[in-house]
């Protein structure tokens, strides 16, 4: 029987036209695509004979096991099956795909990684906020935001206003990110925004001061929302950037 090959493909924020073109190759070819909850059933027409198989994992809600993940790519390649690992984003940016590219070497599976537009940028972009700004800020930082032992060894020795910060799956922790923030000596007049759904048909954002961040309202109907939360002189840019209308975004005719 022939081997499999897994591909584990960035899907970048959600919108499948944000795909790269290796992305959606590897998508006609797939014969099972295994998703993420962030990647978006959008882009099924992009594999109209594979099998779509759901592995997302969502805050406070029971999820598949990392292992069985790893599992089910293993066992699918050795059937001989081509299989795409859709993720959220980039693979290698807060999203386990090392982890997995690890797994597949251990069982010496062939595979390739597709790299894809982080949110850590993209989502920040489409609000309007740029992550470095000539003045304002030379470098950005990511950290996630699921628990204080993640984000808490960086941002505390992050000297104020050095870098723009950039907290994935911080939602729920927004109040914390912002105290610790603030109590390391970050001025309370900080500009900051939450950017919800980027890409997306729901997007949404909260633009206000690091002092705001923490008690900023966020819709109640979505309580699902996927969130990045940004702080930093580069999100006082939101306003003008964001206020250019859609058409004049575009690429002109050629």
């Amino acid at each position: 029987m022939s081997r499999g090959f897994v591909s584990l493909v960035g899907a970048g924020p959600g919108d499948p036209e944000l795909l790269t073109l290796r992305a959606v190759a590897r998508l006609r070819e797939a014969d099972l695509v295994l998703y993420d909850a962030l990647a978006g059933r959008e882009a099924l027409s992009l594999a109209p004979r594979a099998k779509w198989f759901y592995v997302g994992k969502r805050a406070r809600r029971r999820s598949i096991a990392q292992e069985s993940i790893e599992r089910l790519m293993i066992r699918a390649a050795r059937r001989g099956e081509r299989v795409v690992r859709l993720k959220c984003g980039d693979p290698f940016v807060l999203g386990r795909g090392g982890e997995e590219a690890l797994a597949l070497a251990r069982a010496g599976i062939a595979y390739e990684v597709v790299p894809g537009v982080t949110s850590a940028v993209a989502a920040p972009a489409l609000a309007g906020i740029p992550v470095t700004h000539r003045g304002l800020s030379a470098a950005f930082v990511v950290v996630s935001g699921h628990a204080e032992e993640a984000y808490a060894p960086l941002l505390s020795t992050l000297a104020p206003g050095t870098a723009t910060v950039v907290v994935l799956m911080g939602l729920a922790n927004r109040a914390q990110v912002a105290a610790l923030l603030l109590a390391r000596g970050w001025p309370a007049r900080t500009p900051a925004a939450v950017v919800l759904d980027a890409s997306h048909g729901s997007a949404a954002s909260w633009t206000g001061t690091l002092a705001g961040l923490g008690r900023c309202a966020l819709p109640d109907e979505r309580p699902e929302s996927a969130g990045v939360l940004v702080v930093g002189e580069v999100v006082s840019l939101a306003a003008a950037i964001a206020a250019v209308p859609q058409e004049r975004r575009s690429a002109p005719a050629a």
